[in-house]
């Protein structure tokens, strides 16, 4: 592209080139930004989305889109194309120390291959090739956490569900891409992400909490932009404890409540998971989510 621009210009066609070159990142950056200052906003009723596992279910609008892999590049790009504000990922660690994106510990269920992530090397792993959301084939492969930082670099926030214990390598990566400021690093052992806090005293951290008490001693702990909380213990008083440590409450619709959305009854998933203030949504079904907020609005500022 460089080279065929060189030759259609001249030095004032340099000089137009270098300007939108130079514009480009502080556009890319002033996205995320936008997004990162809203999520801090811990009052604000907007609501933000998270995409589970990137944006990888076949969408509605016709039987030929066969959706994309989870956890993959190309699910993170049609997440940053939908306008989610969040993308899960799932983090592990190959045989050769490399990190790459994998929920589940084996490779069975998202690729034709078999056995552990653990067991295989980052190269070994290339051969597989990633399902697609309807099960076929797809042409990506497991991705490395850092190339996937690198697409969702300046776009949108990454929830780092973590898969390994071994967490020096995920901060490492986080530094290399230089994008410490839109990670959020998530688990229910609290002493790992202490440790987090010690390899990087910048870092956000997603605590995720399982009873009121548990909630209390991540709030105490971290300070935290945010909980994770479930809806078996989702009520006015666990709402005020996070909401006036100005935090704000992520609750999940995955499952049933995402059926729902899929079916076109997204208030019956919804109108639940708001009625006590919780402002992050986590979603399998971010389009269908997304429309229906923007109608009812509640991605409103």
């Amino acid at each position: 592209m460089l080279r065929s621009l060189r030759c259609r210009t001249g030095n004032g066609g340099w000089i137009l080139l270098l300007f939108l070159l130079i514009s480009t990142g502080p556009v890319l950056s002033a996205q995320v930004e936008r997004i990162a200052e809203e999520f801090h906003n811990a009052g604000s009723r907007h609501v933000m989305v998270a995409s589970h596992r990137g944006a990888h279910r076949a969408s509605h609008r016709g039987a030929d889109n066969k959706g994309y892999p989870e956890n993959s590049l190309a699910s993170i790009r049609h997440a940053i194309a939908l306008g989610v504000d969040i993308v899960e990922l799932d983090v592990r660690l190959t045989s050769d120390s490399v990190t790459v994106l994998m929920h589940d510990e084996t490779i069975d269920r998202t690729t034709k291959g078999t056995g552990k992530v653990s067991d295989y090397s980052w190269s070994a792993l290339q051969q597989f090739r990633l399902k697609n959301g309807d099960g076929s084939l797809s042409d990506e492969t497991i991705p490395a956490f850092r190339n996937a930082l690198r697409v969702a670099r300046g776009h949108i926030l990454v929830d780092i569900d973590l898969k390994t214990a071994y967490i020096a390598a995920v901060v490492a990566d986080v530094r290399e891409t230089g994008t410490g400021n839109q990670v959020l690093y998530f688990d229910n052992n609290y002493t790992l992400l202490q440790e987090i806090r010690r390899l990087d005293g910048n870092a956000m951290i997603m605590p995720r909490a399982y009873s009121p008490e548990m909630t209390d001693s991540a709030i105490r702990l971290f300070h935290p932009p945010v909980v994770h909380i479930d809806r078996s213990f989702y009520n006015s008083e666990t709402a005020s404890m996070i909401r006036n440590r100005h935090a704000r409450i992520w609750i999940n619709t995955l499952g049933l409540p995402d059926l729902w959305i899929r079916l076109g009854l997204p208030g019956m998933a919804v109108k639940k998971r708001l009625k006590y203030g919780a402002t992050v949504l986590q979603t399998d079904e971010p389009e269908k989510l997304l429309t229906y907020l923007d109608k009812t609005n509640r991605r409103s500022q």
